[in-house]
C-alpha cells in the first residue's frame, strides 16, 4: 500500500449547518481540498477526537451461529430479553463480568426500527489487548466472541473520530472520463488500486458488491446489475437500486432495474436465469420464481435453483464453470460449435455459450444442434418496464441501500434485502452498527460525489447506513446510494490509498471499481 501524501490545501474549521451531523454538536470539524485534476476535488474532513468515554468490550456470539469466510459477514449476536439476562447470569457464575444490553435501531423508509434483541458483553477495557485477552479466556471456558470497541455502536453521543474522504466530479469542468472496471474478467477479484493503476486512473473507489465466498460462485463475479461500457455483462438483483455513470461525468443517476434475457433459435426461445455467473448460486438473491428461499432480494445470501438456464461470454474468464448439465458452445458468428456435457471448459475467440441446467437441459438440447445458430438477447428494464438500451460509455453498477432521495433521506434496507425478520444479527451487524462505508450519489448542481469512510479503528469509526444517508445529504447530495463496504472500502487517489484497510490482510480485492481517468488527447 502506498502511504497517503499531506493533502497541501488550507484547513479550516467547519461548524454550524454545514458540518456533518455526527457525534455532538461542536465537534471541531476540518476539511481540506485539493484539485486532483481539471473539474475534480478531493475533500478531507475529519470530525470529532478520541473520545476517552470509548472502551474496548468483547461481544458474545450465539452458540452455533451462522459462520461465514466472508470476514465482514456479522456474527449472530442478538437474542431475546430473558435468555440474553439467563445468559449473562451463566457468565457471572463463570466468572466473568457480563451484561445484558438492549439494541434499539432508528427508523428508515421502509422499516420501523424499534427493538433489533439484546447482546451479551463482558469486561471494559482500556486495551484492545486487554479485550483480546478476555476473549482468549471466554473461549478456554467454552464461549465465542468478538473484540469490539464501542465507538463502532452507532452511540450519537460518540465524540468521534470521523474520517471521511470526497471525490467531487464536476461535469462543466471535467474532460477525463468516469468508468467502471472489472478488470480481465468477470470471474476473478482485483484490488481497487490495482485496477485503477492498470487503466492509468488518477482516482478510484471501490464499486458494487461481489461474490466472494467460493461456495457462492466465482469469487469477484458482481452480485447484482453489471454493465460496462454499454454492455449488460451481469443481470440485476431483482428491483434493487443501481448507480448509472457515463464517461463525460454527467448524468449521474441511481434507479431500479431488472432484466429480460432470452436465446433464441429458429421460431423458438427460452428464458434465461442469469448472466456469466455459476449456474445454481445466485448471489444476494433476488432472481426467478423458484429460487429458494427466495426470489426476492436477501444480501449477503445465496439463493440456489437447480433448474437454470445462464448465458456466458468470454468476459467471464478463461473457462466457463465446470458441471453436470449441458452447455452449447458457440463461435464469434453465434453457431454451435459443441455441445459438452458435463458443462464446463473454455470458449472460442469472441464465442459464447449457454449452460444448462436440471429440467432446463431438455429445453437446451430441443433448440440447440450442432451448426444451428442461436442469439442471446438480454436487456433492462426500468421501473415502468420499458426497455433501456445502455450507450457505449455508460456503465450500471449494483448497490444498496437507497440512502437520500429528491435531497430527503430515503433509506431502504428493507426492500433491499438487508431486513432478516429470523435474524435480527444481521441487520445490527451490517447497518446498524459503524463500518467503513463507501457512497455514491449526484448533487443538485449533477455533479457526481464519490465518498468513502474509514473505519474499524479508533482513529476512525465508520458510520452506520443511517449515518451515510445523513453525511450524503449534509454533502449535498440530491440522490445517494451505498456501494459495497467494510473492508471493501478503498479509495485511490494518484497511487496513494487514502484509506486505511480494515482488512488484517491490507487492501482487499474486489469485484469492480469506478475510475476515474485523465484526459486523453
Amino acid at each position: 500500500m502506498v502511504n497517503v501524501p499531506s493533502l497541501q490545501a488550507s484547513s479550516a474549521a467547519k461548524q454550524g449547518e454545514n458540518a456533518l451531523p455526527l457525534g455532538p454538536a461542536g465537534l471541531k470539524e476540518t476539511r481540506t481540498t485539493r484539485t486532483v485534476q481539471p473539474g475534480v476535488t478531493l475533500t478531507r474532513i475529519v470530525r470529532g477526537a478520541k473520545d476517552p468515554a470509548l472502551r474496548w468490550t468483547v461481544e458474545v456470539a450465539v452458540p452455533g451461529g451462522d459462520t461465514s469466510p466472508d470476514p465482514d459477514a456479522p456474527l449472530t449476536v442478538l437474542k431475546d430479553r430473558p435468555s440474553a439476562t439467563e445468559w449473562a447470569a451463566d457468565l457471572e457464575l463463570d466468572g466473568f463480568r457480563a451484561r445484558a444490553e438492549q439494541v434499539t435501531t432508528p427508523k428508515a423508509a421502509d422499516y420501523a426500527g424499534g427493538t433489533l434483541g439484546w447482546r451479551v458483553r463482558v469486561g471494559s477495557f482500556d486495551s484492545r489487548s486487554a479485550a483480546t485477552s478476555e476473549r482468549a479466556r471466554l473461549k478456554a471456558a467454552g464461549y465465542a466472541g468478538t473484540v469490539v470497541y464501542t465507538g463502532w455502536d452507532g452511540d450519537a453521543a460518540a465524540g468521534g473520530p470521523w474520517r471521511v474522504d470526497v471525490l467531487t466530479i464536476d461535469p462543466s469542468r471535467f474532460r477525463g472520463s468516469l468508468r467502471a472496471s472489472y478488470g480481465p474478467d468477470l470471474e476473478n477479484s482485483e484490488t481497487t488500486s490495482e485496477l485503477a493503476d492498470e487503466a492509468g486512473a488518477v482516482a478510484a473507489v471501490n464499486a458494487g458488491f461481489f461474490v466472494f465466498d467460493p461456495d457462492a460462485g466465482a469469487p469477484g463475479d458482481p452480485a447484482g446489475t453489471g454493465v460496462y461500457d454499454g454492455r449488460l455483462l451481469s443481470e440485476p438483483v431483482s428491483g434493487r437500486p443501481s448507480l448509472v455513470v457515463h464517461d463525460d461525468g454527467r448524468r449521474t443517476e441511481i434507479t431500479r432495474y431488472t432484466w429480460e434475457g432470452r436465446v433464441v433459435g429458429g421460431n423458438a426461445s427460452l428464458r434465461l436465469s442469469g448472466l456469466n455467473r455459476v449456474p445454481g448460486l445466485i448471489r444476494n438473491c433476488g432472481g426467478s420464481v423458484g429460487d429458494a428461499p427466495t426470489s426476492r432480494p436477501l444480501h449477503d445470501v445465496t439463493c440456489t435453483n437447480a433448474d437454470e438456464l445462464v448465458a456466458f461470454t468470454s468476459d467471464y474468464g478463461q473457462r466457463t464453470p465446470e458441471g453436470e448439465g449441458l452447455e452449447a458452445v458457440l463461435d464469434a458468428r453465434d453457431r454451435v460449435v459443441e455441445l459438452r456435457s458435463p458443462r464446463g471448459g473454455p470458449l472460442p475467440s469472441g464465442g459464447s455459450s449457454i449452460q444448462a441446467t436440471g429440467r432446463r437441459v431438455s429445453e437446451l438440447s430441443g433448440l440447440a444442434g450442432i451448426g444451428e445458430s442461436l442469439s442471446l438477447r438480454t436487456t433492462l428494464l426500468d421501473p415502468r418496464g420499458r426497455r433501456v438500451s445502455p450507450s457505449p460509455g455508460t456503465d450500471v453498477l449494483n448497490a444498496g441501500p437507497e440512502l437520500v432521495r429528491d435531497g430527503r433521506l430515503h433509506i431502504t434496507p428493507a426492500a433491499d434485502g438487508m431486513v432478516r425478520r429470523d435474524d435480527p444479527s444481521f441487520y445490527y451487524g451490517w447497518a446498524h452498527k459503524r463500518n467503513p462505508r463507501t457512497l455514491a450519489g449526484v448533487d443538485a448542481a449533477g455533479r457526481t460525489v464519490l465518498v468513502t469512510a474509514h473505519g474499524r479503528s479508533t482513529d476512525a469509526l465508520g458510520l452506520s447506513i443511517g449515518e451515510s444517508a445523513e453525511v450524503a445529504k449534509t454533502l449535498g447530495l440530491r440522490d445517494a446510494v451505498s456501494l459495497d463496504g467494510g473492508g471493501s472500502t478503498t479509495m485511490v487517489v494518484d497511487g496513494a490509498v487514502l484509506t486505511v484497510p480494515s482488512d488484517p490482510t491490507d487492501e482487499r480485492p474486489v469485484g469492480d471499481a469506478l475510475l476515474i481517468l485523465p484526459r486523453r488527447d
